[in-house]
């Protein structure tokens, strides 16, 4: 039995620093909430262009579960609901840390432990099941690029049918770029290393929508790093902008006015909000933290100060909710407006 009905007020931690809101609740069958709960530990997650899809990956179990959505606008804050689901499993399917959606149908993931792998999505079989599918790519990056440890993954569409393939090499501290062209069955006729200057364990990365910035997660000097797009970009690039005080920042997002950025903390239960200003230029620090774990769940992922928090981290296409992911609660939706401290209203709940 499903009904409406608000959302509790957000709160003030102790010392009155920090803001922690409520989840927007969504309407799900009992199956695809059974399939979420068996996940495991997950890391990035992502909408579909046309937003009628959610990509989870599955890490520890070594797939991805592909949620059929819907959300929407109401009078009185978001409607969400997951309507079906199907787990994909593959031999090509490792360690998935990374994944972005090329097109409507099609999806890249980063195997950490292997190669990248891209698929052609049964959409008309999410229906509640599993299914085995097999990659129409494979990419290395060999003989000249060597993919290795690759994490978080992004794709831009170019002209002429390609598609650039940004990825964090996680241990070797380095992002590549692999250009797939769509004709000649994604395979690569460019591989080559693209930022390097300023990383240390690239750990998520995201191109804003003007495609003028690149904005990389660097764990171990615990900040992000802003990169401007320029046909001179490469690895000796130096960053022109540093967001402080992510702790262990993973995934990240651009608003859809390219104004903020959203960055998920692993290492606490928040997500930090930054402001662009009149450039990226420059360091600076969050304009807001928010938080969106409880204590509780915070701590039963506390194996070490670097996890417990959020990993994965998008923001909707229609802009309405930001979804989160970790290994202590699959998935967590909350309204854009709310994290930018733009207006907390309520949601549904089942």
């Amino acid at each position: 039995m499903e009904r409406a009905c608000k959302t509790d007020p957000p709160t003030l931690d102790p010392g009155g620093k920090r803001m922690t809101i409520p989840p927007v609740a969504f309407r799900a069958s009992q199956a695809v909430r059974a399939a979420l709960s068996a996940l495991g530990r997950t890391e990035d997650l992502r909408f579909s262009p046309d937003n009628r899809l959610l990509a989870i990956a599955g890490f520890a179990r070594k797939r991805c579960l592909l949620l059929r959505i819907d959300i929407g606008m109401r009078p009185d804050g978001p409607g969400i609901t997951i309507h079906d689901f199907v787990e994909l499993r593959s031999d090509d399917i490792g360690e998935v840390h990374g994944l972005d959606f090329i097109d409507d149908r099609t999806l890249v993931v980063a195997n950490r432990d292997g190669q990248l792998a891209i698929f052609a999505l049964p959409v008309d079989s999410v229906t509640g099941r599993h299914r085995e599918i097999t990659a129409l790519r494979r990419i290395d990056g060999k003989p000249f690029c060597k993919l290795r440890t690759p994490g978080s993954v992004v794709a831009r569409r170019e002209s002429g049918g390609r598609v650039s393939l940004l990825v964090c090499n996680n241990y070797t501290h380095l992002v590549t770029r692999h250009v797939a062209v769509r004709r000649l069955g994604y395979r690569t006729v460019r591989n080559q290393p693209l930022l390097g200057n300023g990383l240390d364990i690239p750990d998520g990365i995201a191109i804003s929508h003007d495609g003028q910035w690149i904005a990389v997660s660097s764990h171990g000097t615990k900040d992000v790093k802003l990169y401007r797009t320029s046909p001179t970009l490469g690895p000796r690039s130096e960053p022109v902008g540093t967001l402080q005080d992510a702790g262990f920042p993973h995934g990240l997002r651009f608003t859809g006015d390219d104004r903020h950025i959203i960055v998920a903390d692993a290492g606490s239960p928040v997500v930090h909000v930054y402001e662009r200003g009149d450039s990226w230029n420059g360091r600076r620090g969050p304009a807001r933290s928010v938080g969106v774990l409880d204590e509780e769940t915070f701590q039963r992922g506390r194996a070490s100060v670097e996890e417990g928090g959020p990993k994965g981290l998008d923001i909707d296409r229609s802009n309405s909710v930001i979804a989160v992911t970790c290994e202590e609660q699959a998935l967590a939706f909350y309204p854009l407006a709310s994290v930018l401290g733009s207006g907390i209203g309520p949601c549904l709940a089942p």
